[in-house]
């Protein structure tokens, strides 16, 4: 059998293990020492194909929380599942993995720049510029990157595409996901922001908790609309307008919600 030495990217798998055993470690520390982290759902990564598989996440900070999923993905390369206490499993990580992100975020410091080695697919924002808004059209190759990183692997992606809570999808990630019909796994993050900054690098808080939830694959019609699809993933991920709406009544209703 072959020895890959190399991800789809070019990129050296060894330095890639190497380097998420290291922030790994870090991570260890960060969510499951100073913080504790809630796993749940996690089996459903059991038996998943090795390819084309898409996670779609909420999103609260620019890296903790791919960190924290990179941490379930090698626990569950062991067979460990809803927990990440045991750090050895980053001794043998799983490496095909990978993460979309802003090209600007990625290329913003040696941190990053790490982070992006060991698996951003790293994109042009069509729709952001140096905090301002701008229109410059998707770029094919960005889209092309995206396609080979599922043939390779595991992408995660966050469809909202910025840290505030209830902002609408982009209609690129179901553009993606009609054109490559992968398994679509939404994951719901939670705690992330209270502990962390806003970039995910640095802790604001201990002892809080956090939580990543994986729920089933969503059940997709490839056929229907870029806009029906859109609405179920960000209904999925509990970020759509009329979760909010349903988050609401729910509060209200209850007793802790009343007076």
């Amino acid at each position: 059998m072959k020895i890959k030495l190399f991800d789809a990217f070019g990129n050296s798998l060894i330095i890639k293990r190497f380097l998420i055993f290291i922030f790994g470690c870090i991570g260890y520390y960060r969510f499951s020492i100073a913080n504790k982290t809630k796993v749940t759902g996690s089996r459903v990564l059991k038996g998943l194909p090795k390819t084309n598989v898409l996670f779609v996440s909420n999103h609260q900070t620019y890296f903790a929380d791919v960190t924290g999923m990179y941490q379930v993905f090698c626990a569950s390369k062991w067979g460990i599942y809803d927990r990440i206490d045991r750090p050895w499993y980053l001794l043998n990580p799983k490496v095909n993995i990978y993460f979309v992100a802003a090209l600007e975020t990625m290329k913003a410091g040696l941190l990053p720049k790490l982070f992006a080695y060991v698996g951003s697919v790293s994109i042009k924002r069509s729709w952001r510029e140096a905090g301002k808004d701008v229109d410059k059209g998707v770029d094919p190759r960005d889209i092309n990157k995206i396609y080979k990183a599922l043939d390779s692997g595991w992408v995660i992606t966050f469809p909202q595409g910025t840290t505030t809570p209830f902002v609408p999808g982009r209609r690129g990630t179901a553009h993606i996901i009609k054109e490559t019909k992968p398994i679509v796994i939404p994951v719901v993050i939670d705690g992330f922001r209270r502990a962390f900054d806003k970039k995910g690098l640095f802790m604001k808080k201990k002892g809080v908790k956090l939580s990543i939830r994986f729920k089933e694959p969503l059940q997709l019609d490839f056929e229907k609309s870029s806009s029906e699809i859109l609405n179920q993933i960000m209904y999925s991920i509990e970020q759509s307008p009329d979760f909010n709406t349903m988050k609401n009544l729910d509060e209200a209703k209850s007793p802790m919600g009343a007076g």
